[in-house]
């Protein structure tokens, strides 16, 4: 007998669980792999298009290279989840299955903060970023700011990164000194959990004159070339590079999974409270980061739990909430953080200095990816 899985969402872990699955149990396995989209990219890509680094078709992978025993991708619009029966409905068909695993990620609600959509621009997006690739090339003089809209939002190293690699960018355009950059970050500290992967930022921060704003938000865009924090603060703003508060997608919220915006989970096994029904990576609020690879790290533990039910044994190996993030320090130059959410009494974070042999590092891990997801 065939176990039915369907997994919705395609990003890092709906491949890594679909990679595991198949790896497990061949074709004892019938999996559908759902996603709205044609293809995959890293999110770390979009900071290359939106520079001019990569083009924006050479950094996508279609899902027509998916070839695993036992896994079929679709190509299909979610309409409807119903978490009680494990019945999913799509623009195309409907599925039932045994075990049901939502890997839809977190959506962007631009509308969210006043003035973003018409007198701001954000790079979360794909198409934020390949809009900001045709603006950045005309910014010559002002303020620019990359401006965090609200929390949780996706790799929290991000607007670090942005912001080094604009200092880059403009430097290498020779109008660096004709523009200001700040950074606007709710937390206290760009990178929380490692206070020396900090230190490393504020040091690159100070030595390249990019001013530094913790613990506030973006709250709205005007007109007069200006934004609002949430304090009341106005800054001057020429370029805004924004990160949108992000939310669960609509059709997670309407099916009964989530609870206040994100679906809860047992960290155990990653099982939300309907048997049978799994919930992974930034869709949840297990109490990790929304990266990649916290995501890939969920897949493991949930595709060891359903294995072992399928094979009427119990998973007895929880979720360390472990990861390893990458950071663009620019020059070329590459930083790593390992961080550990739940194996000690508070998450910790090792700093690894930028070098560029971690530069060589990052570029395996996305290759390595790739080719155990696509076989390229």
């Amino acid at each position: 007998m065939k176990l039915r899985v369907t997994v919705l969402g395609a990003g890092f872990g709906g491949l890594e669980l679909a990679t595991l699955l198949s790896e497990a149990l061949g074709e004892q396995l019938n999996l559908t792999l759902i996603d709205q989209h044609d293809s995959f990219y890293f999110g770390f890509s979009k900071l290359d298009v939106m520079f001019g680094h990569q083009r924006a078709d050479a950094v996508k992978i279609s899902y027509s290279s998916i070839a695993k025993p036992g896994v079929k991708f679709r190509q299909e619009t979610i309409t409807a989840i119903d978490p009680n029966t494990k019945k999913v409905t799509t623009n195309k068909a409907s599925y039932e299955a045994d075990v049901l695993v939502v890997a839809l990620g977190a959506n962007y609600d631009i509308a969210a903060t006043p003035g973003l959509a018409e007198h701001g621009n954000e790079y979360y997006t794909f198409e934020g970023a390949e809009k900001l690739r045709d603006i950045l090339p005309r910014f010559n003089s002002g303020h620019a700011v990359i401006g965090v809209c609200n929390a949780p939002f996706k790799c929290p190293p991000a607007p670090s990164e942005a912001a080094l690699m604009l200092h880059d960018y403009l430097t290498g355009r020779g109008v660096r000194d004709a523009c200001t950059i700040s950074i606007v970050i709710p937390f206290g500290l760009p990178i929380p959990p490692s206070p020396d992967s900090s230190k490393a930022l504020l040091y690159a921060f100070e030595e390249r004159n990019i001013r530094f704003i913790p613990q506030r938000k973006v709250a709205s865009v005007g007109t007069g070339k200006k934004i609002t924090l949430d304090d009341g603060t106005e800054l001057p703003c020429d370029l805004l590079l924004g990160i949108p508060q992000h939310v669960a997608p609509a059709v997670v919220l309407q099916s009964g999974l989530a609870e206040n915006g994100w679906i809860p989970v047992d960290r155990l096994n990653l099982r939300t409270k309907f048997p049978g029904v799994y919930a992974i990576g930034d869709v949840t609020s297990v109490g990790t980061p929304k990266a990649g690879v916290f995501a890939e790290g969920a897949a493991k533990i949930a595709a060891t739990s359903i294995i072992d039910v399928f094979h009427g044994k119990e998973n007895e190996s929880p979720y360390t909430g472990a990861g390893s993030c990458y950071i663009e320090f620019g020059k070329g130059m590459v930083a790593r953080v390992d961080v550990d959410f739940f194996s000690g009494p508070k998450p910790f974070g090792i700093h690894h200095q930028a070098s560029e042999e971690l530069t060589v590092d990052k570029k395996l891990f996305g290759s390595s990816r790739k080719q155990r997801w696509f076989g390229l």
